[in-house]
């Protein structure tokens, strides 16, 4: 999983990602992808049934770029450390645990941030449940 200091995890999967965005299976590549962040394999098969994964296989090669700005898949403490603004961070409390430690260490990277988990949600958030979080924070609340 990502996020994790896994860095063998990391680095096996930027190999593979390379591999096969190099040979043109972009299908692959995404479900590489999907793995990674923890989609169980009944999910990934549903998706590539679904009418939405030829769009997804469009914008695989993006994949690489994403990958590359992870660097080895830690949280970038020292970079973070020097942010001057208030941030806010946010996880989803139904989210995979690997996503919900890198808001963590992020948030306890970042000079000025307040962490909070959204009760409930994923990666793929209502916005309805964002929405308080966000109005609270730039409100001062």
């Amino acid at each position: 999983m990502p996020f994790t200091g896994d860095t063998a995890n990391k680095a096996a999967y930027t190999r593979d990602l390379h591999g096969l965005l190099a040979a043109g299976r972009h299908g692959d590549a995404v479900a590489r992808f999907m793995t990674l962040v923890g989609m169980p394999s009944p999910a990934i098969d549903g998706m590539r049934a679904s009418p939405a994964w030829p769009a997804l296989e469009a914008i695989a090669p993006t994949l690489a770029y994403d990958d590359a700005v992870l660097g080895d898949g830690t949280v970038p403490r020292a970079r973070a450390e020097v942010v001057k603004a208030p941030a806010l961070v946010l996880d989803g409390g139904a989210s995979p645990e690997p996503l919900r430690a890198a808001a963590s260490g992020l948030a306890q990277a970042l000079p000025d941030a307040r962490h909070e988990t959204l009760a409930g949600q994923t990666h793929d958030v209502d916005p309805d449940a964002v929405a308080p979080a966000l109005i609270a924070f730039f409100t001062g609340a």
